[in-house]
C-alpha cells in the first residue's frame, strides 16, 4: 500500500510493510541507470535512488513490490539501547563497558575495558558521543596524514559527518568527510574507508586504476573491510541514532 492524498498527489510518500507505514525518500541521480533501494541504518525510512528521468510513481511501486525484502531488512535492525551505567559500547572494535560514577570527573576516561565518567546521569549519552567524536577526529586525522603521504598528496581537509548513507566522501576540492561512527568499528575497517577516500584524491572514479591505487595504499584487505561494514554497519548507528 502506498499512501496517496487527494487528487492523486503524493505527499511524504510511505509504503506499508508488515502493518507499519515506512517513509520513502527518493533521490534522483544523473549517473544512475536503474533504481536501487536501501533501508536507512536505523530503519526509519526506505531510500530509493533512481535515474534522473525516473518517475516517482514507478519508484513507489518498486518499493511496494519489494515489501517482503524491506520487512526482512527491518527485522535485522538492532534494537536501540539506553546509554548509562553498565551499558556497552564499541570503540575501535573493542567492546567497552560504561561506568558512571557521580564522584568521578565528568570527562570520559578509558580505563581497562571501561569508559568511566562522572557528572549528571542524564548527560552521560551526550558526553560519550562527544568523546567518541573527539577520538574519531584524532584517529582519522592520523589515518588521513598517513595515506595522503603514501599517495603523494597534500594533506586533505578532514570533516566529520553524521551521514545516514555514506561512510565517507571526497569532494573535488580535496575535502574528505568521514562518518564519525567508524571510530566504533575495528581500526582496519575505519582505515580502509580513509584510504578509499584518499585514493579519490588521485582517481575521482571507481575505475580499475582507482582500485589498483587503493590496493597500493591500504595495507589490509578492502574486501574483508567492506564485508564487515555490510554485516555490522547498522549497529554503529546505535545507540546514538
Amino acid at each position: 500500500m502506498i499512501e496517496w492524498l487527494r487528487k492523486g498527489e503524493l505527499t511524504e510518500p510511505q509504503v506499508e510493510v508488515a502493518g507499519r507505514m515506512i517513509p520513502v525518500v527518493l533521490r534522483r541521480n544523473a549517473l544512475a541507470k536503474r533504481m536501487t533501494m536501501r533501508l536507512a541504518p536505523d530503519g526509519s525510512a526506505v531510500r530509493i535512488t533512481l535515474p534522473q528521468w525516473g518517475r516517482t510513481a514507478e519508484a513507489l511501486e518498486f518499493a511496494r513490490r519489494r515489501a517482503g525484502w524491506i520487512a526482512g531488512q527491518l527485522a535485522a535492525v538492532p534494537e536501540p539501547k539506553a546509554i548509562g551505567d553498565g551499558a556497552e559500547l564499541h570503540f575501535c572494535g573493542e567492546l567497552l563497558t560504561v561506568r558512571h560514577d557521580p564522584t568521578a570527573p565528568r570527562r570520559v576516561t578509558l580505563d581497562e575495558g571501561e569508559l568511566v565518567l562522572g557528572g549528571p546521569a542524564e548527560s552521560v549519552a551526550v558526553r560519550l558521543k562527544r568523546w567518541l567524536e573527539s577520538e574519531a577526529r584524532r584517529l582519522m586525522s592520523e589515518d588521513l596524514s598517513f595515506y595522503c603521504e603514501r599517495a603523494g598528496q597534500p594533506l586533505a581537509r578532514l570533516m566529520l559527518s553524521s551521514a545516514q548513507r555514506r561512510w565517507g566522501s571526497c569532494a573535488r576540492g580535496g575535502t574528505i568527510r568521514m562518518n564519525w561512527r567508524l571510530v566504533m568499528a575495528p581500526a582496519e575497517v575505519r582505515r580502509s574507508v580513509v584510504a578509499h577516500e584518499v585514493a579519490h584524491l588521485v582517481q575521482f572514479d571507481h575505475s580499475p586504476a582507482f582500485h589498483a591505487l587503493l590496493g597500493e595504499l591500504f595495507e589490509g584487505d578492502t574486501r574483508a573491510a567492506n564485508r564487515w561494514l555490510k554485516r555490522h554497519g547498522r549497529g554503529l548507528y546505535l545507540p546514538f541514532g
